[in-house]
């Protein structure tokens, strides 16, 4: 490591495992040690820093340490699902693999499945694999953060999903086993053994699953963990749980726990397919090594630096002036960048219009559950065509435009779409996969003459072609969560290494605040939480309607308002009426420094 590494940081790597480090936080919400300054960081270095995050999912386990992604129990849980999924591909009727979760988790348990069911579309096989989204297929594409404190709706999407169904492995994915949508899922599966078989997939150890009352509920997802614990050991239900480090900007689960669950899921699936279709046995040594195949990828992303910092900084200059992001894909990329795209509100507080992503085909290639959704609003127009009409016509120079595509897509298409594009602006960028030897490479120099700058990652040639577009899509995300996340923290939405404009629109984010609250100003819970309630109602004294009411009044309320943290946070260290906050935040919009100013 030199010394530009140094100066970004990276000397405390295991600190976060000390049990004095924010005890009190599971290790899903705790802030990293790495990346305390990189609200102040150039892009250069944010790139470099988030490249040392990742790199934690990687590391080894030590005898204090919790497990992680490579320990022996994690990758011997991983041989069992995949047999478990193995038997259903063998004799898949009346069977079925559902993958479920909440926000990133709910989009990547789409993309999972959608993605090996078009695997078996290809060898003429059953379709075994569902999906489950909390809020329905508009949580695919926008934030729907409130279905995922709702348990009954849990329950009964599973229910319909696997209505008639004999046999089911149900896969619930909970980065910070919290949320309870799932928590309810779970508990249905424990009570219906004769049916189901339940995996939970998240990354805190188990003693710091949630354990929060769950309203109407007798359990809570700590209660499901510990039930869930005890029957792993005649495996009738599976735990798989590494730890992988705080996140990068803390409690931001669309990063790390978002790439460990593809990495995980793409493992265990692909291992199935690889026993049931081409009598490769699921082996210890074969998960073993395509896990290890994925800190590769790490590798190989990592090493365009250069080309990422180009984009974080072109990505950071759009966002700061009040201009655009949008991401312009092909195939399985491009849904990485409509899911990309779609967190930026919940993590950020941004507009859904400051990046969005759009995709080749649109409905009729994104294969979702419930069709089109461009009835719901222009934010759930997806398609390249409905960027041409509705998007092109306004751009200009201020926005950033950045193709995704593959050696395996319509190369013209691309070059066609570039020329378009290049018409209205010159910030035009692509990001380009492909392998050693590609033949494409003259119209893939027409493109990269029309781009301002083009990251080629270039893929050793794979022994399966499967497992290299799971390399890609990994890469992808990668790269995207680094665009974005970079961006926004160069537009002053990250204060220290913080969502600082978080949306207070659920259980979870109404915690986090309280707690980001508490570590920012001083102040005791109980004066944070009437501070983050006066936000919410704008009212400078609390009425005994809102104290008595519960969270979900609270967090619904909080769903219309903008900017309920960081008012909280002026009113807690000044003392000041909310007008005098709201006025001070009109002022100086950029909110790290509307903070700093008061702080200083």
């Amino acid at each position: 490591m030199d010394k530009s590494d140094q100066t970004c940081g990276f000397s405390t790597m295991c600190e976060w495992e000390s049990p004095d480090y924010e005890p009190t936080l599971p290790v899903s919400e705790k802030s990293n040690p790495l990346t305390r300054n990189i609200d102040r960081a150039s892009a250069d270095c944010i790139v470099r820093t988030l490249q040392a995050c990742d790199a934690q999912m990687f590391q080894e386990q030590t005898e204090a340490s919790h497990q992680k992604l490579l320990s022996d129990q994690v990758v011997k849980t991983l041989m069992e699902v995949a047999k478990r999924v193995e038997i259903i591909l063998k004799d898949p009727q009346d069977c079925l693999v559902v993958l479920s979760g909440c926000g990133t988790s709910g989009r990547l348990a789409f993309l999972m499945a959608t993605s090996f069911n078009r695997e078996l579309r290809k060898l003429n096989r059953s379709l075994v694999y569902s999906y489950i989204i909390a809020g329905g297929d508009r949580a695919l594409l926008s934030s729907q953060e409130a279905p995922e404190d709702d348990p009954r709706s849990g329950v009964l999407s599973l229910k319909k999903v696997c209505e008639g169904k004999k046999q089911v492995l149900f896969i619930g994915i909970s980065c910070g086993l919290s949320a309870p949508f799932v928590a309810g899922q779970l508990d249905f599966c424990l009570q219906h053994p004769e049916v189901y078989t339940p995996v939970v997939v998240g990354f805190n150890p188990a003693h710091q699953a949630k354990d929060e009352p769950i309203p109407g509920c007798t359990f809570t997802f700590h209660s499901v963990v510990q039930r869930m614990q005890e029957l792993s050991k005649s495996q009738v239900a599976f735990l798989i749980n590494p730890t992988v480090g705080p996140e990068a900007i803390s409690g931001s689960s669309r990063m790390k726990g978002g790439s460990a669950t593809k990495i995980l899921l793409d493992v265990v699936l692909s291992a199935a397919h690889a026993a049931a279709f081409t009598n490769t046995p699921v082996t210890y040594e074969g998960i073993l090594q395509h896990m290890r195949a994925y800190d590769k990828t790490l590798d190989i992303t990592y090493a365009k630096t250069e080309g990422m910092t180009a984009l974080v900084e072109a990505a950071g200059r759009s966002l700061r002036c009040g201009s655009r992001v949008c991401y312009l894909g092909w195939g399985s990329l491009a849904v990485l960048g409509l899911i990309d795209a779609s967190e930026c509100d919940p993590t950020f507080g941004a507009d859904y219009e400051d990046v969005r992503g759009f995709m080749s085909g649109g409905y009729r290639n994104l294969s979702n559950n419930e069709g089109p959704l461009t009835s719901l609003g222009p934010q759930f127009c997806i398609s390249h065509e409905d960027f041409l009409r509705s998007v092109l016509p306004y751009l200009s120079d201020q926005d950033t435009i950045l193709l995704i595509f593959t050696r395996s897509d319509d190369v013209t298409e691309v070059a066609k779409l570039a020329r378009r594009v290049r018409e209205k602006t010159s910030n035009l960028h692509a990001v380009y996969h492909h392998t050693d030897g590609d033949t494409a490479a003259a119209e893939q120099g027409d493109i990269s003459n029309l781009c301002l700058s083009t990251l080629n990652v270039t893929w050793p040639t794979p022994a399966s072609r499967s497992f290299l577009l799971m390399q890609w899509e990994l890469s992808t995300k990668l790269l995207l969560n680094a665009v974005s996340t970079g961006a926004h923290i160069l537009k002053g939405k990250v204060y220290r290494n913080h969502m600082i404009d978080v949306q207070v629109t659920n259980s979870k984010l109404y915690r986090r605040a309280t707690h980001l609250l508490q570590k920012l100003s001083g102040h005791p819970e109980s004066k944070c939480e009437e501070a983050l309630l006066r936000a919410i109602y704008r009212v400078d004294k609390l009425t005994q309607d809102i104290t008595s009411s519960d969270m979900t009044a609270h967090t619904l309320t909080a769903r219309k308002r903008t900017k309920v943290v960081p008012l909280a946070l002026v009113v807690l260290l000044t003392g000041c009426a909310l007008s005098e906050a709201e006025s001070h935040l009109e002022q100086q919009p950029i909110v790290r420094e509307a903070v700093e100013a008061w702080l200083s």
